[in-house]
Formats: C-alpha cells, structure tokens, sequence
C-alpha cells in the first residue's frame, strides 16, 4: 500500500499537467474570475457515419455490455488510424 505522501505527491504531479492537457478549461475558469459567467465550451463536433446494421448492432451491444460510450470508442478507433 502507498503512502498518503505518495499518493498527494501523484496528484499534485497530475495537477499540475492539466493545464497543458486541457487548456480551454482554465481559459473558460480565467473568464469566470472576470465576469462570473461561465461560458460552455464545445470541444466536440457531431458527425455521421453510415454502417452496415449488423455491425451497428454488434457494435452498440459491445459498447452497453462493457460499459463503453461508442462514441468514445470510435473516437479512440479514428485517433489510432490517423496517428493523432
């Protein structure tokens, strides 16, 4: 078992990367110190795709059964292809 220093010390280490991770966050928390109006930010786009059925269904079954969302894991599909 770790130690509670351990453990403080890897989220103060993972903290201390979120801003480099996920920038537009603090950029939007920035803008609420100033005006106290948080702004939702869209970091995601709606696409469509056609697929056969049975490989939807398939696909949406695996998904429900091990808890995934599919977008997520189509998501994680395209960025792997692409190398991004």
């Amino acid at each position: 078992m770790q130690s509670i220093n351990a453990l403080n010390k890897k989220v103060f280490e993972k903290a201390r990367k979120m801003p480099d991770i996920h920038p537009e966050m603090f950029i939007a928390l920035e803008e609420y110190d100033k005006t106290r109006k948080l702004k939702r930010w869209g970091n995601k786009i709606r696409v469509n795709f056609t697929l056969d059925p049975i490989v939807y269904k398939g696909f949406r079954d695996y998904c429900q059964k091990h808890g995934y969302k599919m977008s997520t894991l189509v998501e994680k599909a395209i960025s792997k292809a692409a190398n991004i």
